[in-house]
């Protein structure tokens, strides 16, 4: 029996873009056809298209006339207009996280390291509802739904911990968890008008989405609806922008208005508690692992590092043309070595999920639903810190 086609571009053409393409090209449920790709300057455009053979496209609608599918892998303050402008024509956006967020006033003097709190988190979530509005019409007309690409969600460790939670009925009682490393990729992160946020934001939102997702797979099977967050309370420091700090130069260092470390403690509607850390500031490659303390078991959710395999490279040159794990620093002595870092990340499966929503109608589980919640409880502990970490509500829309 041949498979649905499915169209599809990407927006888009930096770190995000490439593992994005590889795993739609992994794609069982779907006959998924690469169209091309839109970036911000030409000479990104052509080089990623030439080196995956898709078309090069100068402008966003011309290849929006063309797909079915749209990545969206360009920084989070383009997310909401490219993804509102793919529903409107009936195009299934996948969405890097986070979702959304506040990006300041237009202003060229905006710093976000003065800005209010409380109106960055309205604005927030004001670009959640007019997305979300954006999806109903389109799910009216055309089926056409978010994909919110939190790979977290699929990782094979928190699906595992899903199947534990629906079977046992267990009770997390507290989960805490982190995402860290020695800085992004992305030039501009860096930027609040660019990015929304720091590290609280682009780090924190990775194992806090797990968190949420978990309690509300327990609330799903425990009483047949979602355990949401209640409130927060959250710090964040800019620690490279001390005038003390000692640039030694394995650190990015370079943040202009953002924080590099942050920590946020979420208290859910049923008591329960979460608490994620997120930085930049940690050598030694990318940490990303989640505990789960329930009434009637303890699970922890290794992502990166693992140890399923280990290497010893007694000389740095031998290893040049070999992938070892993300941000490590160092080839040379033993590594904790990936040998699917992807797979271990979730991405080939969160783009088999939504590929086969897009083709078959099937649910997914990382929706605009679970995204909402995120933002929203990133942003009311932004306020949290600013007003030296007191207890703030969720404003769950």
């Amino acid at each position: 029996m041949s498979k649905p086609k499915v169209r599809t571009g990407i927006v888009g053409a930096g770190f995000a873009a490439s593992f994005h393409i590889e795993a739609a090209r992994r794609v069982h449920g779907a006959d998924v056809e690469v169209i091309g790709v839109q970036a911000r300057t030409s000479e990104s455009t052509e080089g990623f298209a030439a080196k995956h053979a898709i078309e090069a496209f100068t402008e966003l609608d011309p290849l929006l006339d063309r797909v079915d599918v749209l990545h969206v892998c360009i920084p989070p303050a383009l997310h909401e207009p490219v993804a509102v402008a793919a529903l409107e024509r009936g195009i299934y956006p996948i969405v890097e996280k986070p979702l959304t967020g506040y990006f300041g006033t237009g202003a060229a003097d905006f710093d976000g390291r003065t800005a209010s709190m409380t109106e960055a988190r309205t604005g927030a979530l004001a670009s959640i509802e007019r997305m979300r509005a954006a999806e109903a019409a389109s799910r009216e007309s055309s089926g056409a739904r978010i994909l919110y690409a939190e790979n977290w969600v699929y990782a094979p460790t928190i699906q595992k911990e899903r199947e534990i939670l629906e079977k046992t009925k267990g009770q997390i009682l507290w989960m805490h968890g982190e995402e860290a490393h020695s800085g992004s990729h992305a030039p501009s992160y860096g930027h609040w008008d660019q990015a929304g946020g720091g590290a609280l934001l682009g780090k924190g939102c990775h194992p806090l989405t797990a968190a949420l997702y978990l309690k509300k797979v327990e609330g799903r099977a425990r009483f047949g609806k979602s355990i949401r967050p209640a409130t927060v309370t959250a710090r964040a420091h800019a620690l490279t922008q001390l005038p003390e700090f000692v640039d030694t130069g394995h650190i990015r260092a370079d943040y202009v208005d953002i924080e590099d470390f942050g920590m946020i403690h979420v208290t859910f509607q049923d008591g329960t508690i979460a608490t994620v850390f997120a930085s930049d500031i940690v050598l030694g490659g990318v940490h990303n692992w989640l505990e789960v303390c329930a009434g009637n078991h303890r699970t922890i959710c290794n992502l990166n590092p693992s140890n399923q395999m280990q290497t010893y490279n007694p000389v740095e040159s031998q290893f040049d043309d070999v992938y070892v794990v993300e941000k490590i620093g160092t080839k040379q002595g033993w590594a904790l070595t990936a040998p699917d870092e992807d797979h271990s990340h979730g991405f080939p499966q969160e783009i088999e999920a939504f590929y086969r929503a897009a083709a078959h109608g099937d649910d997914v589980e990382s929706d605009n639903e679970l995204a909402a919640d995120t933002i929203a409880t990133i942003y009311s502990g932004y306020v949290s810190a600013a007003n030296g970490g007191a207890e703030e509500p969720v404003t769950l829309l």
